[in-house]
């Protein structure tokens, strides 16, 4: 349908009650199906869910316009800030306004390419003690597994200088069982209004008490170690982060939110990214070995992996390929507070705006052969993606600060592994991407690994 400006939208009609019992469903058990066909070939699709009116968004103006341009008219839902607060408290992921404004500033030195070097090395030693276990573990692996935990190391280390013997199994067990139950979303997130608690948020209540207690023993923990030459990792330069504009450091409750935040969306977002980058390599032989034949001979270790990553541009470009057809956050819903004009998208006030990775990186109008795995597309002398087609982390203000450091972790680790092992399917299984906080397998494929030397 044409709104009389050329551009290409979908009006639905309201959904009967069976459709939106079966979205509610899909945001369940795999939020991945809330998107219609259509959503992937047309630019605006709005549609109805339970009385609120809610717009899939993929053209790249009114994406700029509403992430970039006029961000302030535009918060989280209450039921992604129900799913998300007992895990992330009031950290930067969900800070509003000029709470997260001063966070930011804080934070920002953390994550300056001055520091990347101090975490390749926590990367590299990480990555090597993995390829070591893996080599001698019985076939068939458990790459999912792997990979989890691998990040969960990585993130321990680079945080905390501390290895995750001590609180791996019980922060992984805790994390896993919140996406399992308490992380889905059930229809009372979505109808009741954020002052009102569902039955279900006084579980997440209570898993936050377990959370915090935790994460304050990982803090005292770390604050126990003797003095050494600092910075040695993130928990330093968190500690004496200071906001330039105010002097302010943060307190140990925000401290213990940042924590929590960067151990959570740093290493299980980029657990699934290494989990689809090694999927996909093992589908797709040939471009495994043009992978392998750029790693060749480089020096990955602790000393040198810094010096070494200007070297992986074709490993780098299957990292974010993999970002691209698997995107950890597959979905980015804001809520707009006032009414909007979006690049001549009318968006009524309190309707939900979808900004979805997992379509926009898939789009018809946007990518040639969208669903083909070709990390060509992101080669140097490629022609770039359309601006505000590729959003793996966000664009505008609120864009993961953490996002070079991910990428450096991903790529130095496929590096490692790749230049260790041919990566082989063990089945021929289909594997289903679910949406489920973020995008995971439907279940842990397993895969043979032959040592390259």
């Amino acid at each position: 349908m044409s709104d009389g400006m050329g551009q290409a939208q979908s009006i639905l009609p309201t959904a009967g009650s069976a459709s939106m019992r079966g979205m509610a469903i899909s945001f369940r058990d795999n939020a991945l199906g809330i998107f219609p066909p259509q959503a992937f070939e047309e630019e605006v699709v709005y549609r109805s869910f339970y009385s609120r009116q809610q717009i899939i968004l993929s053209r790249p103006a009114a994406i700029q316009h509403i992430l970039v341009d006029n961000p302030d008219n535009y918060r989280r839902t209450a039921a992604g800030i129900r799913i998300l607060r007992p895990l992330l408290g009031k950290g930067l992921l969900l800070a509003q306004g000029e709470e997260w404004r001063h966070q930011r500033r804080t934070l920002a030195p953390a994550f300056a390419p001055r520091t990347m070097p101090l975490l390749a090395c926590h990367v590299a030693r990480a990555a090597a003690a993995a390829v070591a276990r893996l080599a001698g573990a019985a076939p068939p692996v458990d790459l999912l597994a792997a990979m989890q935990f691998l990040a969960l190391e990585i993130a321990g280390a680079s945080m905390f200088s501390l290895e995750t013997a001590r609180f791996g199994e019980e922060l992984r067990g805790l994390v896993t069982r919140y996406a399992a139950h308490l992380g889905r979303p059930s229809l009372l997130d979505f109808v009741l209004p954020a002052t009102i608690p569902s039955p279900r948020d006084i579980g997440r209540w209570r898993f936050r008490r377990r959370w915090l207690n935790l994460i304050g023993r990982i803090i005292a923990a770390r604050c126990d170690q003797a003095a050494e030459d600092a910075p040695r990792d993130l928990f330093d330069l968190l500690s004496s982060a200071r906001d330039p504009d105010s002097g302010a450091a943060f307190s140990p409750a925000q401290l213990a939110d940042q924590v929590a935040t960067l151990i959570v969306a740093g290493h299980e977002t980029t657990a699934v990214a290494l989990f689809w980058s090694l999927y996909l390599l093992a589908s797709a032989p040939a471009t495994q070995e043009r992978v392998a034949d750029e790693v060749a001979g480089l020096d990955l270790g602790p000393d040198n992996a810094g010096e070494s990553l200007s070297s992986l541009t074709y490993t780098r470009a299957v990292v974010h390929e993999a970002l691209r057809l698997y995107p950890p956050a597959f979905t980015l819903a804001r809520q707009a507070i006032g009414p909007d004009a979006a690049a001549g998208v009318v968006v009524p006030a309190h309707a939900v705006v979808l900004i979805a990775p997992w379509v926009l990186h898939r789009h018809k109008k946007l990518w040639t052969e969208p669903e083909a795995f070709d990390p060509s597309r992101f080669l140097p002398e490629a022609p770039p993606p359309a601006r505000f087609a590729y959003l793996p982390f966000g664009i505008g203000p609120r864009v993961c600060i953490g996002a070079q450091f991910a990428l450096t972790e991903a790529t130095l680790v496929l590096a490692t592994m790749i230049q260790a092992f041919h990566v082989e399917r063990a089945d021929d299984e289909p594997v289903v991407p679910r949406g489920i906080v973020t995008t995971q397998p439907d279940h842990p494929p397993p895969f043979r690994l032959r040592l390259r030397r």
